[in-house]
């Protein structure tokens, strides 16, 4: 890991602030399998994930239930406890972020906010090299709360951890496939699975594609890359810092970890953090991809941070203020990224590549639809028809000022 300054250090900030999550190369291939799926269903599902997933040819897609409940009451007493208190602290949270209903009247207007949930929601989880049960917490947890009636799991070869994490939840539909192939399933439907509303949870890069795809026809949360951490201060724990690098690098071999500070000595003390971890292969991907940023002073880190616009990103108190753009803040030493990743209770599931700049992570909100209410008397229209009508005239929307004459004209 380099320490880079002056031009060399905004040069890197601009890199990183125009990252784009690379999918052209796989559009292709991802249509073709989207096509496939929707054109023969269950059959070209099973053809694709017995190639990829390792799925038995007589083997159903879907998880027996009892499976999913065996498997929540045969885990580690250890494993269900921490479960056990992840989920009631994100659940916690969750509660405290879903919108409330209201409504209001004011000169003969009544004006009404409903809060609906989504009809149903598929959640994907990664099959990877590890078993991701904090994803399948941090996506149906939030669903839960706003009480979307059908939530399914989508994931390719689940571990029994992972339908343990399910069975704690009371999953009764998880079906055992990955990839676009999964997306394209979950958006459109097969004989065997029903489509849903919306596909939320974090993927490769060809389930990032798929997501993008079927947008126009399926709802989705966003579309995220390789994860992503900074960390931005001058008086820290460098055994920490270097830690938190090494964590989040641990995602992904294209993670991004860059430490920013206006201290060069503690900048060195990480850099060494990071070179006593040299022999570890993830200690190696971060000292090969990812570097510590020397800024002049605590204003021009906190633009750069800024620009960047994290997945996560870990300050000082006295710093929160001035962040504009990111996924998730941790405040000062013993925040450690990890703790959000697991059961500190915000979610995890967050926007990369630069999103940040337009929204935050997975919550309530993506779960709900937020529906308004008008009711307007005889006096309330009267009182703002001579508005109604300039504004619709000027638009040349004749008809639109006539519909509130007629009304008007009666009273």
């Amino acid at each position: 890991m380099r320490i880079l300054f002056g031009r060399d250090a905004e040069r890197e900030v601009e890199a990183l602030a125009h990252r784009q999550t690379q999918l052209s190369l796989i559009e292709k291939p991802v249509r073709r399998i989207i096509d496939t799926v929707r054109a023969k269903g269950d059959s070209a599902l099973r053809a694709y994930a017995r190639r990829w997933d390792g799925l038995a040819a007589k083997e159903p897609f879907k998880v027996p239930p009892a499976l999913i409940e065996a498997a929540w009451a045969m885990a580690d007493p250890t494993l269900r406890a921490a479960l056990t208190e992840a989920a009631t602290n994100i659940r916690a949270f969750a509660t405290r972020q879903k919108p409330r209903a209201w409504n209001y009247t004011r000169r003969g207007i009544t004006l009404s906010q409903l809060i609906r949930p989504l009809d149903s929601v598929g959640c994907y989880v990664p099959g990877g090299r590890y078993p991701l049960l904090s994803t399948v917490l941090m996506t149906v947890i939030p669903a839960q709360v706003a009480s979307v009636p059908r939530i399914c799991i989508a994931s390719p070869n689940p571990q029994p951890q992972l339908l343990a994490a399910a069975g704690m939840l009371g999953i009764q539909e998880f079906y055992r496939i990955g990839g676009a192939q999964a997306v394209a399933a979950l958006a459109y439907g097969t004989r065997t699975i029903p489509r849903v509303e919306k596909i939320v949870g974090p993927g490769n890069s060809y389930v990032t594609a798929a997501k993008k795809m079927v947008a126009f026809d399926c709802g989705i949360d966003f579309l995220a890359g390789p994860t992503e951490a900074v960390i931005v201060s001058d008086r820290g724990c460098a055994e920490f810092i270097a830690a938190d690098l090494l964590a989040q690098a641990e995602h992904d071999p294209e993670a991004i970890a860059v430490f920013i500070t206006t201290s060069r000595p503690l900048a060195q003390k990480v850099k060494e953090r990071l070179a006593e971890a040299a022999h570890n292969p993830i200690g190696q991907s971060a000292l090969r991809k990812h570097d510590i940023l020397l800024a002049k002073d605590p204003r021009g880190a906190m633009l750069w941070a800024n620009r960047i616009a994290p997945e996560h990103i870990t300050v000082e108190a006295d710093a929160v203020p001035s962040i504009r753009n990111a996924g998730s803040i941790f405040v000062g030493d013993y925040s450690a990224q990890a703790a959000g990743d697991y059961a500190s209770g915000p979610n995890h599931v967050l926007p990369t590549a630069a999103v940040a700049r337009t929204r935050g992570g997975l919550s309530v909100l993506d779960f709900v639809k937020v529906i308004t209410v008008q009711k307007v008397s005889r006096s309330g229209l009267s009182r703002i028809a001579g508005s109604v009508t300039k504004l619709a005239e000027a638009e040349g929307l004749k008809a639109h000022a006539e519909s509130i004459r007629v009304r008007c004209g009666r009273a």
